[in-house]
């Protein structure tokens, strides 16, 4: 099973190690619907409160200040409970 990898509330040098600031910014409504990863995918959360759960696996809570790394080839439903705004950079 492919792992979603969350890292709490890392720090501004790390963030700035990665160039996170420069990356695109994506937004959403609170919504919910599914998704497959094609290719990995990493992003910090800038706000939003989300829900993620992977096809056969348990429920993953996601929120401002997350740096996430979605696997390539997750299948999983996202459930937004409050509006998303994430910078986010596709491939390895």
């Amino acid at each position: 099973m492919k792992e979603i990898r969350i890292e709490r509330g890392p720090s501004r040098e790390r963030l700035e190690a990665e160039g996170v600031f420069g990356w695109p910014v994506w937004t959403k409504e609170a919504s919910e619907f599914p998704w497959t990863y094609d290719e990995e995918e990493t992003c910090y959360f800038l706000d939003g409160d989300v829900v993620v759960t992977p096809e056969g696996g348990e429920p993953v809570e996601i929120g401002r200040g997350d740096l996430v790394t979605f696997p390539k080839g997750l299948s999983c439903t996202w459930k937004i409970r409050k509006d998303v705004r994430k910078h986010y950079r596709f491939g390895g």
